[in-house]
């Protein structure tokens, strides 16, 4: 890259007329010393530029002269040329600024005659006429105002007419406007006109109206005149709502300013602007010219736009400051801001919203400006307990969660302003002398804002305010652990940047506050202990997310802010990076390590790279990260190694072997993350590489001239430059290796994107820069082809990489030598282009793109359409030769698609399934995008291609679409078993009636028994349907097939019409008239394609064709819609109207599509409203919505319904559309409201459409949910915020729901289940009210509450739960406990005698729902919260008999149970030594004789059809079991305890037994790993013997896999003794019996099944020779039931539980010195460990990789590999893995056996390469049929490393191997499938690896594993590679693009 170029400054050259021109030429003397020759050698230049350099000579010329030269004729006439000059000048023009700067150094005494001109110039540029010159002439006038003397002066001497003509001009632009209503591009300019005549009237007035204030004394004066018109079309505009905003807010500040200047006195403006705002004018007291001008403004009717901009206008051009304002002033203040507030819960319309907030905030700063000296009055009008602030915080509090950025950033603004203005406010005596204690305001507002949720964003800012205002330390004393809390909330991308803000304003505001009070540097410790502490901990043991953005976001900014805290990190981390080495779902202390020298040395932190390693972090570790299981942690290795603060910062050579090691292991990411990581990384590199080697080259030239001595020490650069070079070829090289055959897509993605970044940061360079590298010297043949096949790749982004790869390659490098090769690659892309696979199609796209855009198209093309090949020799002949390329292969295309289009038009059966015609299209398609179709030279050829290409689109599409517009298109398979079906079918058959010679739409196919249908009957005809029975099955399947065959060449081809219609549209330059040289399509054609579309759009019932075709649609909207075609312009506005009226008539006739959503009329509706210019007013919009809210509501007319579902299916489709933006969101209200009165519609199609809105409004309100959780904080709003965005919600609401209440429950015991009331609970469940709430609102939540509580009374389950939620929101958490004490004294008492049980479950079910709510709550650990619990308890002892027997329903007593149990959990809980409060020990009692009553001791007399037992038994279960473990803790006798484990185990309920087994499993399960403190002290010894017997009678299948996991976590040695005992089975039949159940069993149980098994054989493998001995027998077939769990095609459990068992028995079976099993069997485990590590799935290789870890971590293992007790990842595992096996064969001294096992793996034998090659022959193409995706394992990888392994082994070992005659078994069956191979290759077609991909890469991958095998053999033998007689080049075509296993002998 080098350095970078400056832009070059664009500047337009001055002309002046013919006249001045000649002027100049009679006045220029021959020397050309004067002025005038100056300027007429200036304007005779053509670049602006140079015209610049003499310009700025003129006023140094002009200091020369004389002051006699002011007389001069010359001198006067050029100052008169240059006057003329500067006003033609474009006001963008630097020149204009230049020639500005310049004569304002004038001297003085030229500036008469200067003045003169300019004024007499201007004059005759006010004269204008032409009304679209006047934009010309107001840019001058704003121009002279600028910083420039003459012109200011000119314009003050012109006042009058100034004013006259910017009156004149807004008024004919105004007009001109009017006229042009609907024309956008003509109003959007006329408007811009307006608006810059409005701000420059306003400068003027503002910059002279001192000056000429003497011209506004009499009204009778023309300038007075002009000032009174200018202001009545200022307040004309102000009104005037067709006009852009921008106008009228600019006007408004117009009117101030008039007012301001004409207004006499001055003190009683603001007087008169108060009673403007307040609608109060008394017309009889002020001015006549003011009623004259301002009379709309005088009415009561004012807008609020204009009310709101006339605020704005006060607040901006009256004087707030230096105390200028009396007491009406400080009046006007208050008046202002009461009438914003009344407005801001008025306007709803996103952009007078912003436009509010702005106003809002400069109200604040004139607030500020007064009160700094304002009358105490207005001081207790705005102290911090005011009424004002209190609304002002209002403010901030409901619009702090705005969607729209710039308003939130608005309410920072007016809060910081707020807590200035409450400084100003207080009494200093008071402040000075109290402090910040006694500020009751800001101690209010920071405990307020602290007990906020942290997932509310506005807390983070106004919080950051109040630091900067009263420092960090007031709120350290009320939250000590806020650090912690807000790195806490950092895993949520949306709440980083605002955490991340306010932890940095606080650290920075500590680390001030304690240097400035420290006397030594010990303050820092504390710094750390509060800010660096809690960041190591969530880097050590942090969740993914959150460590990720702390480190992206926190820490930088805290480097920043304290670099020396560096050493401080890295010497904790360096600590403990040993003992925390992390796994694949934690970095560990290592990874965090890595993670903070990244950012260090990305901020510039580290002094330098090599000071890094040396100092900080070793070798080792470096290695240990590049190659560590999780992924971030070798992200971060790598930018450590790739990032630096310095671009030219040298690279060392440890840097580049790290980084070549790296790229070995990390290619082959699954995710896309973490590969865009590595590219961009790399590319930072190749960066630093590139602006280093230039500092290098500019070394060595300066070192080859000088050597200073002191320099002789270093690296000469040109060694370091060589370095460079070699790395990169050694770099691309390995990049190229890795796109070998049956590379995933993974390792082909970030090979090429990084090949990519090498040939854009390393281009070809042209003239004298030298580059240290070139990507194109290392393309040969054999890469170009390996490039060229990346084609063939099922992804299109691999395509795509290559595809500009090779374009960034020099042609040089890319050229086609063999003709026949080349023809042979033209036809195979024809011929993909009409394979039925549609990935097929797009492989040709990118082969023609390719052949013409490298221009090496087959002579042969051009000849068959009689073109000449050199037709073009002049002008820029690689643009020309590409278009005429592009046009052949289109012509091509053409004639191929016409031949096809009539074949189908004859047999669509036929086309669908030999041709489909899609193919052809897509590739059209494909070669126009990549054409610059503005700029064509071939124009009157193109002309004809377009139309015919227009024409056979509609030809095409008529064929096709009687399908798509079917009303059953994916059904389409027209035959059936029985007659009824048969006649369903042929209705939608009668409906298509496509053209085709066959009758295969014409009747619908009854299929006996023996009838079928079969596709090789196409080509003939499919007259007979029939075949025998015997292939019956296999002929229903491709019936199948060609149905769908049918409809998939029906809707592809429909999708790209639709894309190249669009792409026409988009691309094409239209005829503006229709003799246009330039244009391509006329207008009638654009009308056409308008037409198709629709016609398409409104009646296609298949989604992928209206989903295409609204995507072609959209772009000839964004077309139309800019226009300057007026008739073209209005096309979506015409379209528009029509179809709405065609919704709204619903005429049976109408082809409208009623169901599927409204299929494409919401997409086509969507296309026309979102391409409306977002600027404009968005008209269309309006009238829209309100025609769509009128038709979706509710109706009596039953002929209205399908209007109002197709108007609810368009509003959803609206809501969803981002495009629309804020635009859509005033109408929200509405769509609500419509959503929940549809709900309650008798009509089912009306409720559906109803729900769906609802639930799209659900999420344009409350966000796109984010986690699982339904009500998630982060989907919730408070109830201020959304009843002040959405107003009117708050009386519907409020009264659906109080109709709901009302008769929710009626006396009568009627069931009313009101479909409506589950809408409005879900909405106001999602609302809760905040503690910043203030009282000023009248939306107040309380109102709700009793309705929400009375719904819990409904007879519908559900609906009681919903109410149930719903509540919880309304309450606030300090008034959770009362609510819950009044809820349960509603209850009835066991007295009573009447009751309902809906009632009681109802309020039982609100009081769950508060109260755990209550204990989620932050208040858990306080006394408070113990106490109100406590009392809480206290109530619910006195309704207990809800929970006894005396209640009858199990429902409500589950309910009154769980409400029991969550006391239970929460409460202070009895302890040894230490008694409960009195109340609490009541409680337990109770709870305690509950359970000893209940059914669990008594035994059941229900059955499970009684309602609610069920839930009552696991309700009851959970509080038997929290009473259980609370009694043995408090170490309380068996027999205290109501009921015991054991008891619950033995229930005859599984409920009971499951929960029971889940509850001791999490228990075990935590004493497993070390995480309890101890064991449950009940389960001592004889719970093994219970679970042992359970194990063998239970047959309840869940409970039986606890059972097994239990036994799992548990000792072995605690049960195994007692086995024989218990269920009378020794240990090797229980080892069968285990063994046995993972066999049989499904697949949970039979992982855990194995998972013990393996256990148990681990356990006695370690003990002692007897019991060893005991279970060797069955280690066989434990062996084959690992191996039978390794394949890829089970369950992710099966191979995660066969992962497990590989890794626990590693030790004895695996890595054992002596090995146990047979050398078969543990080769056999082996390969399960190299198959596992090969696995697709993640979860599954990281298993593998911890088998390996333990593997090569055993004693005698350690030394195989560098990586002994690392976690490495799965890629480095699998040569590890092979690592240590060779050596464990050598240890073992079993190579003569182990090898030709380990040769087989080699060969492939255990794939079956026969049966796979058979396969290839025998199988039929299937339209659906998936080739060989990979997407992580990749065999040539395994087969490498193999190799390497197998090498190294070999050269060490001492003696042979393998016998003679092992050695030519081997030998012969090697060369035999080489043979083979060959045979093969030969008898594939030219071009296979593109026309027969699957089959191709197969047997290259063959070929591979063959050639290393050979390989091999022949070292073995002792003969070189070249004697061995395997494929010649001439047997195989992948000769040239071998994957070269050679390299890696030679690295060894």
């Amino acid at each position: 890259m080098g350095v970078k170029k400056k832009k070059e400054m664009q500047v337009t050259a001055l002309t002046i007329c013919h006249q001045d021109l000649e002027t100049l030429r009679f006045l220029a003397d021959v020397e050309g010393k004067n002025l005038a020759s100056l300027l007429l050698y200036c304007v005779q230049l053509t670049d602006g530029v140079s015209q610049i350099h003499y310009v700025k000579q003129i006023v140094p010329l002009l200091e020369k002269a004389d002051k006699n030269g002011a007389c001069d004729p010359i001198i006067r006439s050029c100052l008169d040329i240059l006057a003329g000059i500067y006003l033609s000048l474009s006001v963008k023009n630097p020149l204009k600024k230049v020639l500005a700067s310049s004569l304002n150094g004038l001297p003085e005494f030229f500036l008469t005659e200067a003045i003169q001109s300019f004024t007499s110039r201007l004059q005759e540029e006010l004269n204008t006429t032409d009304l679209y010159s006047y934009r010309k002439v107001i840019d001058n006038i704003s121009s002279c105002m600028e910083n420039f003397d003459l012109g200011r002066a000119g314009v003050n001497n012109l006042l009058k007419n100034v004013l006259h003509f910017l009156q004149k001009s807004l008024i004919e632009i105004s007009e001109e406007n009017r006229k042009f209503a609907g024309n956008r591009i003509v109003q959007t300019q006329l408007m811009n006109d307006l608006l810059v005549g409005t701000r420059v009237s306003v400068m003027l007035v503002q910059k002279i109206q001192d000056i000429q204030r003497i011209h506004l004394k009499t009204s009778s004066s023309p300038t007075w005149q002009s000032m009174c018109g200018l202001l009545s079309i200022f307040t004309k505009f102000l009104s005037d709502d067709d006009l852009l905003q921008t106008i009228q807010s600019t006007s408004g500040l117009a009117v101030i300013l008039f007012i301001k200047a004409m207004f006499h006195p001055p003190e009683k403006i603001p007087d008169l602007i108060s009673s403007l705002l307040l609608r109060s004018v008394d017309c009889t007291s002020i001015p006549d010219w003011f009623l004259n001008c301002c009379r709309s403004l005088c009415c009561t009717d004012v807008s609020q736009s204009t009310l709101l901009f006339l605020c704005q206008g006060t607040l901006t051009m009256l004087d707030w400051q230096n105390g200028s304002m009396d007491l009406s002033g400080e009046a006007l203040l208050l008046n202002i801001v009461h009438i914003l507030f009344t407005l801001s819960s008025q306007i709803k319309e996103s952009t007078l919203e912003l436009f509010l907030s702005r106003i809002l905030a400069s109200w604040t700063n004139s607030a500020i400006h007064v009160l700094k000296s304002s009358s105490p009055s207005l001081k207790n009008s705005l102290n911090g307990k005011s009424s004002v602030v209190g609304r002002l915080l209002e403010y901030v509090y409901t619009h702090w969660e705005h969607p729209l950025d710039a308003l939130r950033h608005q309410t920072k603004i007016i809060f910081r302003n707020i807590l200035q203005m409450h400084q100003l406010t207080k009494e200093k005596s008071n402040s000075e002398v109290s402090g910040l204690a006694a500020d009751h305001f800001i101690c209010d507002l920071t405990e307020g804002l602290l007990r906020l949720e942290w997932h509310v964003k506005g807390k983070y800012t106004c919080l950051g305010c109040l630091v900067d205002y009263i420092g960090i330390g007031h709120i350290l004393a009320l939250a000590k652990t806020i650090p912690s809390q807000i790195l806490e909330v950092m895993g949520d991308q949306s709440l980083v940047p605002y955490a991340s803000d306010l932890l940095e304003t606080m650290f920075r505001s500590h680390k001030n506050h304690l240097k400035s009070q420290a006397l030594d540097s010990t303050w820092i410790d504390e710094w750390h202990e509060t800010w660096v502490s809690p960041l190591l901990f969530i880097l050590c043991e942090g969740n993914l997310d959150q460590k990720s953005y702390v480190i992206d976001y926190y820490l930088p900014k805290l480097l920043n802010c304290s670099p020396e805290s560096l050493s401080y990190m890295v010497k904790i981390l360096q600590t403990s990076a040993d003992a925390k080495t992390g796994s694949y779902n934690s970095r560990g202390a290592l990874g965090a390590l890595m993670a903070c020298l990244r950012t260090a040395r990305a901020h510039g932190h580290l002094q330098s790279a090599t000071d890094t390693w040396r100092n900080l972090v070793s070798s080792a570790r470096i290695k240990q990260g590049l190659i560590h299981q999780h992924c971030q942690v070798r992200i971060d290795t790598l930018g450590l190694l790739c990032e630096s603060n310095r671009s030219t910062e040298i690279v060392s050579t440890e840097e580049m072997q790290w980084i070549q090691f790296f790229i070995t292991y990390n290619l082959n990411s699954q995710s896309p993350g973490v590969r865009q990581q590595i590219c961009s990384l790399l590319k930072k590199l190749f960066c630093r590489i590139q602006e280093s080697s230039q500092v290098l080259y500019k070394q060595e030239q300066s070192r080859s001239k000088h050597e200073p001595e002191n320099e002789l020490t270093k690296q000469h650069p040109s060694v370091s430059l060589q370095q460079y070079k070699n790395f990169m070829s050694s770099i691309c090289s390995h990049l190229f290796e890795a796109l070998f055959p049956g590379s995933s897509y993974p390792t082909r993605f970030s090979a090429l994107t990084i090949l990519g970044s090498i040939a854009e940061v390393f281009p070809v360079t042209e003239g004298q820069v030298q580059a240290v590298y070139q990507l194109s010297h290392d393309i040969d043949v054999g890469r170009f082809q390996t490039l060229m096949e990346c084609f063939t790749s099922t992804f299109e982004e691999v395509k795509i990489l290559a595809f500009d790869l090779l374009m960034k390659l020099p042609k040089t490098v890319v050229q086609f030598q063999d003709s026949e090769k080349l023809q042979g690659l033209f036809q195979a892309a024809l011929e993909l282009s009409s394979s039925t696979k549609p990935y097929d199609c797009v492989t040709a796209s990118y082969l023609l793109n390719f052949l013409i855009w490298q221009d090496v198209l087959p002579s042969s093309l051009f000849d068959s359409l009689k073109t000449q090949q050199t037709a073009c020799e002049d002008g820029d002949k690689s643009a020309i030769v590409v278009e005429r390329n592009t046009l052949m292969v289109i012509k091509c295309l053409l004639e191929n698609l016409e031949e096809e289009v009539s074949q189908a038009e004859n047999s669509l059966l036929q086309a669908a399934a030999s041709f489909p015609l899609y193919g052809r299209v897509h590739c059209v398609t494909g070669a126009l995008q990549r054409l610059s179709l503005n700029n064509l030279q071939l124009v009157s050829e193109w002309r004809p291609v377009i139309e015919k290409l227009l024409l056979m689109s509609y030809r095409l599409s008529a064929v096709v679409s009687p399908v798509i517009q079917s009303s059953s298109p994916e059904g389409l398979i027209p035959m059936d078993t029985d007659s009824e079906s048969a006649s369903r079918l042929q209705t939608i058959l009668n409906e298509i009636q496509p053209r085709d010679t066959n009758d295969y739409f014409t009747q619908a196919k009854i299929l006996k028994e023996h009838d079928s249908f079969d596709l090789e009957d196409l080509n003939v005809s499919v007259q007979n349907i029939g075949a025998s029975a015997e292939v019956k099955g296999k002929e229903r399947k491709t019936c199948d097939v060609t149905a769908q065959m049918v409809l998939v060449c029906c809707w592809r081809s429909m999708k790209e019409v639709a894309l190249l219609l669009g792409t026409l549209c988009q691309l094409l330059p239209m005829q503006s008239v229709p003799e246009s040289s330039n244009g391509l399509l006329t207008e009638e054609q654009v009308k056409e394609i308008g037409d198709y579309f629709k016609q398409h759009l409104l009646q296609s019932r298949h989604r992928g064709a209206f989903e295409l075709a609204y995507t072609g649609f959209v772009k000839l909207t964004e077309i139309l819609n800019r226009c300057p075609n007026v008739s073209l312009q209005k096309l979506p506005e015409q379209w528009l109207w029509n179809v709405l009226e065609e919704i709204k008539c619903s005429d049976p006739s109408s082809k409208l599509c009623a169901t599927r959503r409204s299929a494409g009329i919401p997409f086509y509706i969507q296309a026309l409203l979102a391409s409306e210019p977002k600027k404009g007013k968005m008209d269309l919009l309006k009238i829209t919505m309100k025609e769509l809210i009128s038709l979706a509501g509710p109706t009596d007319d039953s002929l209205s319904t399908v209007p109002q579902v197709h108007a609810l299916n368009i509003l959803r489709a609206l809501f969803r559309d981002t495009r629309l933006g804020e635009n859509i969101i005033p109408y929200v209200a509405d769509g609500a409201k419509a959503a929940i009165l549809g709900f309650t519609s008798p009509v089912w199609a009306v409720r559906n459409s109803s729900t769906l809105l609802f639930s799209t409004l659900i999420t344009r309100i409350f966000g796109v949910k984010r986690g699982k959780d339904e009500l998630s904080k982060k989907n919730r709003m408070t109830g201020s915020e959304f009843f002040s965005r959405f107003p009117e919600l708050y009386p519907f609401l409020l009264q659906q729901l109080e109709a709901v209440a009302n008769t929710v429950d009626s006396d009568t015991g009627e069931l009313n289940r009101h479909p409506s009331m589950f809408l409005l609970l879900l909405v106001l469940g999602r609302l809760y009210p905040s503690p910043m709430d203030g009282t000023y609102s009248a939306l107040s939540m309380a109102p709700f509450i009793p309705f929400i509580m009375r719904c819990g009374r409904s007879p519908v389950y559900r609906s009681r739960e919903m109410a149930a939620r719903a509540l919880v929101p309304f309450v606030m958490v300090d008034e959770i406990p009362t609510t819950i004490r009044t809820l349960l004294a509603k209850l009835p008492n066991c007295t009573d005698q009447r009751f309902r049980q809906n009632h009681i479950h109802g309020t039982l079910l609100q009081v769950f729902h508060l109260l755990q709510a209550f204990t989620d709550s932050k208040y858990r650990l306080n006394t408070y919260f113990q106490q109100e619990l406590a009392d809480v308890a206290v109530c619910t002892r006195a309704k207990l008999w809800l929970a006894e027997r005396q209640n009858p329903c199990l429902v409500t007593r589950a309910v009154y149970i769980d409400i029991l149990f969550l006391l239970t959990r929460c409460l202070d809980k009895p302890a040894k030594g230490n008694q409960p409060a009195v109340e609490c020990l009541g409680f337990w009692e109770d709870v305690r004789r509950i359970i000893s009553g209940s059914e669990l001791i008594t035994g059941f007399t229900y059955t499970f059809t009684v309602p609610g037992l069920p839930q009552y038994l696991q309700s009851l279960t959970k509080l038997a079991i929290t009473t259980a473990a609370v009694a043995a803790q408090a170490g309380e006798q068996a027999g205290n305890i109501p009921i015991s484990f054991s008891q619950l185990l033995e229930s005859s309920f599984p409920e009971v037994r499951l929960l029971t087994l889940e509850a001791l499993l999490e228990r075990f399960s935590t004493a497993a790993l070390g995480l309890g403190e101890k064991g449950l002290p009940p389960l001592q010894r004889n719970m093994g013997e219970t679970f042992l017997m359970l194990a063998v009678k239970e047959n309840h299948p869940e409970c039986f896999c606890k059972i097994l996991k239990i036994l799992h976590c548990m000792d072995p040695s605690e049960w195994l003794s007692h086995m024989q005992r218990c269920i009378h089975l020794t240990p090797k039949e229980f080892l069968i019996w285990t063994m046995d159940i993972a066999s049989n069993e499904r697949s949970e149980v039979q992982s855990v099944a194995l998972r013990l098994a393996s256990r148990v054989i681990a356990h006695h493998l370690q003990m002692c020779e007897e019991t060893r001995d005991s279970v060797a027998p069955t280690l066989k077939q434990w062996v084959q039931l690992v191996v039978s769990s390794c394949g890829e095609h089970l369950p992710t459990e099966s191979r995660l539980a066969a992962a497990e068992a590989l890794t626990s028995t590693t030790p004895f079976l695996l890595t054992s010195p002596h090995p146990v099993l047979g050398l078969q069997d543990t080769l056999a485990l082996w390969r399960c460990v190299l198959t596992l590590l090969q696995s697709e799935e993640q979860a599954v290789r990281d298993a593998a990789t911890g088998t390996v870890v333990t593997a090569m971590s055993q004693e005698n293992t350690c030394r195989s590999t560098e990586f002994a007790f690392c976690q490495v990842d799965a890629s480095i595992a699998l040569t590890l893995a092979l690592a240590v096996l060779c050596d464990l064969l050598q240890q073992w001294d079993q190579l003569a056996l182990g090898l030709p096992v380990l040769l087989g793996w080699l060969l492939g034998e255990d794939d079956d390469f026969v049966v796979h090659l058979e396969n290839t022959h025998q199988v039929e193409d299937y339209l659906f049929e998936k080739a060989e995706i990979n997407f992580w394992a990749e065999t040539l990888i395994f087969v490498k490393y193999l190799h390497e392994h197998l090498l190294r082994l070999l050269s060490t070992s001492s003696r042979r191997p393998l016998s003679p005659e092992s050695l030519r078994h081997l030998r012969r069956t090697a060369s035999e499938q080489g043979h083979l191979l060959s045979q093969l290759f030969r008898e594939l077609p030219p071009a296979a690896e593109f026309l027969k991909t699957v089959e191709f890469t197969r047997l290259r991958i063959q070929e591979e594993r063959t050639l290393a095998c050979l390989q091999l053999l022949a070292f073995l033998e002792g003969k070189e590679r070249e004697d061995t007689p395997v494929l010649r080049a001439s047997d195989s075509p992948a000769e040239a693009n071998q994957f070269t296993l050679a390299k890696t002998e030679t690295a060894h």
